[in-house]
Order: structure tokens, then C-alpha cells, then sequence
């Protein structure tokens, strides 16, 4: 019995000195030194694509030594690549841009997110201009069109190519992950570039793209006086906040600090108006007015919705800045609006709008569409994509500031929602959190790991943990988020901070995801390729 023991033992270490070496080959050393890559010129459809510079750099406590390497795709999009010299295993991930772009997005590896060991290649690009040049699109269809669609697509191709180069073959898996306009252009790639990428997390997608140009610019005016200034000021949010949680906190069964589902808040902030002076506890007429317009979001002269999304309870916290102007500077909802209608929206040669003078009409939005469907990404046919073995994560935040979280429910709804999707697409709606990053109780979401699990291991996510820091950045809560429609529920024990004590339950009331709005038929109209 004991000798029995003992081969089993000895079975189990070189079952494990074997595993160990199998993990440790399946390291892919490069093939050549990173220098060689300078200058070289590697062909991609329609375009060259020139490394103009490729550097080592030595491994830090951070990050593993790498192959440092920039480069552009003809004719103008930059873009950074990082290649591991001793930690990569096939896998390649690239980054998207935010906002309105124009400069290099960060590339930091990942910590602790694959499930068998190593480092992505990673990449970014700049989508094909300089920020400091605020009117790159004014005259410029070429780089209209590589902000709009071409970049991500293109980049993919260049930095898989120097891949090759590099290790001998091409990645084994391909990711793409981002946030925002990041989010838009990870959608955009399942449903015109299918092939690209095997796993895709899209976050806060700004894919109803022209729409959301009159939505920003409903938020600047909301908030702007016939004198100019603003509305609302930063001292007022708290008491704002405060009066939201105070009336619709209880209402998914948990007062917790966070709304679960701030679709079920009914809070009118007519409940906090100033009954004498106006003072910091309290809104005054004029701004109980502006917040009713930000609660209800765009619409025309009759009614009519020019975006599926509004400012929701529970993301007043994050006003400041985005609809507020901070001091000395204005609202960035302002200077996206303002930006886009002056020199993006409408095609080269046409009339112009701008933000003071804007139309919130039909007429005025289909003007936008022109233009506006070039970057959209709204197309409902990802068939392609989940015929090629693609998995979509989709997310976004309740309280995002910024761009609606409604719209993303409306697409996936669209779609199909998970019943029709769950093999291939899930959504995931994280309570609190503002645009990205950040909020008010949890402030950090990211479901690389488990898009690569999906991807390598056929693990479909059944939830993400999302976290909460304080500004010492220390855990503050964890909480589960589960495929939606499923929500957290708490589960009657321990700490509500603990994502251990909750579990996943269907929503306490139907909600209406897919939303009657001007824009439906934007859906139908597929976009340009590269």
C-alpha cells in the first residue's frame, strides 16, 4: 500500500515538472533582436506600415523587459507597440483611444489576469492625429476617416505583422480592450472587422456616436444661463446626491449607498428647491429646472427623443466637469459638442453648426447622420463575428456622467438581449460607477480575465468583481456583477462590502430596455471599411 502511495506521489511531480515545463515552452522567444525591426516597412491592404523606431527596454519590479516599438500606417496613424522579450505566450492585446483622441493611450501590462501566466503584446494608437490641432478634421476626410473607423483596424493588422516578424509566427489569440470612445471602437471592430479580434470588451461604448454629439450639446445648454454661465455649481451636488439616495436607495431591497437600477427612481429635484434664500442644501428654481432636463435628456419640439439615455439618478457626484465647467476652463460636454458640430459632423463643404447654435430637431439631427453613421456603431449584424468564435463583453456604469448607460441596454436589447446571446455576447451593468472609472461606491471594473477565460477555456463569465477604493486607495467594497438582467442581491449575512454576501437574482421590476427614440433607423445603416 505504501509503495502505491509513494508512485502516485512520484506520479504527481512529474505530472507537475512536466506541466511546469509544458507552461514554461510555451514562452515565445523572439527571433530576432528588437533593433532589426527599425525602419523596416511591413505591407498591410492599402497602406505601408513603417517602424521608425524599436528599443529594449529592461525588465523593472512593474513591468517584464520588452521590445519598445512605434511606427505608422500611411499615411498618418501612429501607433506604440510593446513586445515581452521573455514573458509573452501568443496572446495580443490592443487598447483604444478616448475621447476625441489625437494622442498615444498608456499601454501597462495587465497584472494577474491570464489564466496561464505571461504577458499580452499590446498596442495603441493615436487614430491618425494630433490632439493640439484642434481643427484636424475640419478639411480632412482622410483623417475624419481613420478617427471614425480605419485606425483600430488597421493597427491591428500593422502590429500583427510586426509580431510575425518578431517571434516567427503570428498571436495565437487577439483582444481588444476599451473604454468610451475606446468602447465605440471595440463594437465598431466585432461589426465591420469580424476577423480581427478574437475577444472584445467593449466599455461605456460611445456607439450611437452622431446622436451623442446633440446629446453633449443638450447637457452644455441644459446647464448654460442667458448670460452664459452655469446653472448649477459644484456646491450643489451633495445635497442633490444626498436627497436621490435618501428617496430611491431602498428601492432594490438594500440601502447600500448606490442605486442598483436608477431606471426605478422617480426623484423629482423639485423635492430640494430653496423655499427662501439659496443656499448650498438646496437648488434654486432655475436649477430644479435644469436638472429636469438633464434627468429627462434631449428631445424636440414635440417630445420627440434625439438620444435613448439622460443623466441618471445617482451620477450627480460626477457632474462637476463634465457638465459643470471647472474653473478657469468649460464643461468637457461643452467642448465635445462644440468640436464635433464645428469641424467633424457635417461633411466637408457643407453648413456647420456649433453649440450655441444647435437645433434640437429632427431636421437638425438627421444632418448628422451624414457623417455621424460613419463612426456610429450601431449595426446589428455581429453574425460574422460570432460565426468566426468571437466573444463580446459588453459594459458600462449606471452613474457614467457622460454617455447614458441606457443606450448600451437598448443595443444589447436589440440584439437580442441574453437570452438569444449569452454563447457569445453578455452585458454587464456595474451600480455607481461614473464614465470608466471612478464613482461613488464602487470605482474600478475590468473583465479582461474572464473575456480571456471565455476565449481560451469556453468559460462564459457568470460575474465580474467590481471594486470599490477610497482615495488612500484602499478596498472600500466589493461587489459582484452579473450578467445582465440578473442583479446582486444581498444575501441577508455579513457585510454588504463583501461580494461574498451577495447572489445573483432577475431584476425586482420589468423594465422597458428597448427605447423609442428618432434614431431606430440608424441601426440598419452599415458602416464604411477600411
Amino acid at each position: 500500500m505504501g509503495g502505491l502511495l509513494v508512485a502516485a506521489v512520484a506520479a504527481v511531480v512529474v505530472v507537475s515538472v512536466a506541466a511546469a515545463q509544458a507552461e514554461e515552452s510555451a514562452v515565445l522567444k523572439p527571433v530576432r533582436e528588437c533593433a532589426d525591426l527599425k525602419e523596416r516597412i511591413f505591407p498591410i491592404p492599402k497602406a505601408k506600415t513603417r517602424v521608425t523606431a524599436a528599443v529594449p527596454v529592461a525588465q523593472t519590479p512593474t513591468e517584464p523587459g520588452y521590445c519598445d516599438v512605434e511606427g505608422y500606417v500611411e499615411p498618418a496613424v501612429e501607433f506604440h507597440l510593446k513586445l515581452p522579450l521573455t514573458t509573452y505566450t501568443g496572446r495580443y492585446l490592443q487598447v483604444g483611444c478616448g475621447g476625441l483622441c489625437g494622442y498615444m493611450p498608456e499601454l501597462k501590462f495587465p497584472e494577474g489576469c491570464l489564466p496561464k501566466g505571461g504577458d499580452f503584446a499590446m498596442a495603441a494608437t493615436n487614430d491618425g492625429h494630433d490632439a493640439e490641432d484642434e481643427d484636424w478634421a475640419a478639411n480632412n476626410q482622410a483623417a475624419r476617416d481613420d478617427y471614425f473607423f480605419r485606425a483600430p483596424h488597421v493597427v491591428s493588422l500593422a502590429s500583427k505583422k510586426i509580431i510575425q516578424a518578431f517571434y516567427g509566427s503570428a498571436p495565437k489569440q487577439s483582444y481588444f480592450s476599451s473604454c468610451s470612445n475606446g468602447g465605440r471602437e471595440a463594437l465598431m471592430l466585432a461589426q465591420r472587422y469580424p476577423d480581427d479580434f478574437d475577444g472584445i470588451a467593449a466599455g461605456a461604448p460611445a456607439a450611437y456616436y452622431g446622436p451623442l454629439v446633440a446629446y453633449q450639446a443638450w447637457l452644455a445648454r441644459a446647464n448654460t444661463a442667458a448670460d452664459g454661465s452655469s446653472v448649477l455649481s459644484a456646491t450643489k451636488l451633495p445635497a442633490l446626491h444626498n436627497a436621490v439616495l435618501k428617496a430611491c436607495d431602498g428601492l432594490d431591497g438594500l440601502v447600500d449607498g448606490q442605486l442598483e437600477d436608477p431606471r426605478h427612481c422617480s426623484f423629482d429635484p423639485a423635492a430640494v428647491q430653496c423655499s427662501g434664500d439659496d443656499r448650498a442644501d438646496c437648488l434654486t428654481q432655475a436649477q430644479v429646472e435644469t436638472v429636469r432636463k438633464l434627468y429627462a435628456g434631449p428631445t424636440d419640439e414635440h417630445g420627440r427623443r434625439l438620444y435613448p439615455g439622460n443623466a441618471t439618478h445617482g451620477s450627480e457626484l460626477a457632474w462637476n466637469g463634465w457638465i459643470i465647467p471647472l474653473s478657469g476652463s468649460g464643461s468637457v460636454a461643452a467642448m465635445l459638442a462644440e468640436n464635433a458640430l464645428r469641424y467633424m459632423m457635417y461633411p466637408i463643404g457643407a453648413p456647420h453648426s456649433s453649440l450655441a447654435d444647435f437645433k434640437f430637431t429632427q431636421a437638425e439631427f438627421h444632418r448628422l447622420t451624414a457623417e455621424g453613421y460613419q463612426a456610429n456603431a450601431m449595426n446589428l449584424d455581429l453574425s460574422a463575428f460570432r460565426r468566426a468564435g468571437g466573444k463580446l463583453v459588453l459594459w458600462h456604469g449606471w452613474s457614467d456622467e457622460a454617455l447614458p448607460a441606457h443606450a448600451t441596454v437598448d443595443y444589447y436589447q436589440r440584439l437580442g438581449g441574453f437570452a438569444k446571446n449569452k454563447d457569445w455576447a453578455r452585458l454587464f451593468m456595474v451600480p455607481s460607477l461614473f464614465h470608466c472609472a471612478s464613482g461613488d461606491e464602487l470605482t474600478e471594473f475590468d473583465p479582461l480575465k474572464e473575456m480571456v477565460e471565455w476565449v481560451e477555456r469556453g468559460k462564459a463569465p457568470e460575474r465580474v468583481i467590481a471594486t470599490g477604493r477610497n482615495e488612500a486607495g484602499e478596498v472600500t467594497r466589493t461587489r459582484p456583477v452579473f450578467p445582465y438582467p440578473l442583479q446582486a442581491k444581498y444575501d441577508g449575512s455579513g457585510s454588504v462590502n463583501d461580494a461574498s454576501n451577495f447572489v445573483p437574482a432577475p431584476p425586482t421590476s420589468p423594465t422597458n430596455d428597448k427605447i423609442d427614440w428618432v434614431g431606430t433607423y440608424l441601426h440598419a445603416i452599415p458602416g464604411p471599411r477600411a
